[in-house]
C-alpha cells in the first residue's frame, strides 16, 4: 500500500526559509508589521531548535534590506532577481543540507516569490509548508488565491503555531518551555479568517 503524504515535520529534516521581508514592501505589503512579526516567531523558534535558516533579498539594491524588527540582522542575505528563492547561491545551501526534506515557508509576496519557490521545491521532491500568517501580498485577492493554488499544487498551508508545535510534538520536549514562550501570545492578526471565510 503506497504511503500516505501527510507532512510530518521533523527538527532534523527541516529548514526555514524567509523570502524578501524587505524595506521597500513596508508601505505596500498588506498586513506587513503582522506578517514581518510572525516570521519573526518562526525565526526566534527555528534558533531555539537549532533548525537551518536561509534568508533572501529580491533586488536589494532597489528594494532595500531586510527589516531589522525580522530579527535576521548578522544573519547571511541572498540576494536575487528570480522570483523564486531556489536560485543558484541558495540551492548551493540546500546541498550542505542532506537530510533536508521539509520546508518552512514565510514571506512575500504570497502569488509571486512564495509561489514560484513552493513550485520549485515541490518539483525537486520537497514538502513545503506555507505559513499562512506569515505571507501577504499586495493584494488580498492575489493572496487569497495563491493560497488555494498552493494547496492546489501540494503545499501544506498552515500557521506559525501549528508549525512550531509539529515541531516540538511533545510537552516533555527539552526545548518546549522555549517554544512556548515564543508562542504565548496569539499571532497578530492579518485577516485569515477573512480570507478563509472567501474561500481559501
Amino acid at each position: 500500500m503506497a504511503a500516505i503524504r501527510v507532512g510530518k515535520l521533523g527538527i532534523e529534516t527541516s529548514a526555514l526559509f524567509l523570502c524578501d521581508m524587505q524595506e521597500k514592501f513596508r508601505q505596500s505589503v498588506a498586513f506587513f508589521p503582522e506578517i514581518v512579526s510572525v516570521a519573526a516567531r518562526m525565526l526566534q523558534g527555528a534558533r531555539i531548535l537549532d533548525i537551518p535558516i536561509l534568508v533572501t533579498e529580491q533586488y536589494p539594491k532597489g528594494l532595500g534590506p531586510t527589516v531589522p524588527e525580522l530579527g535576521a540582522s548578522g544573519m547571511k542575505k541572498i540576494s536575487k532577481t528570480c522570483f523564486t528563492m531556489m536560485c543558484p547561491d541558495l540551492e548551493r545551501e540546500i546541498e550542505s543540507l542532506p537530510r533536508l526534506k521539509s520546508v518552512i515557508l514565510c514571506g512575500i509576496e504570497t502569488q509571486a516569490c512564495i509561489m514560484s519557490t513552493t513550485l520549485d521545491l515541490l518539483e525537486k521532491g520537497f514538502e513545503v509548508h506555507v505559513v499562512a500568517d506569515a505571507c501577504s501580498s499586495r493584494s488580498q485577492v492575489d493572496r487569497l488565491l495563491a493560497f488555494s493554488r498552493l494547496k492546489q499544487s501540494g503545499a501544506f498551508v498552515t500557521t506559525s503555531e501549528a508549525v512550531l508545535l509539529q515541531l516540538v510534538r511533545d510537552s516533555a520536549h527539552p526545548r518546549f518551555r522555549e517554544i512556548q514562550k515564543v508562542i504565548r501570545d496569539i499571532a497578530p492578526d492579518s485577516n485569515l479568517m477573512g480570507l478563509f471565510r472567501e474561500g481559501v
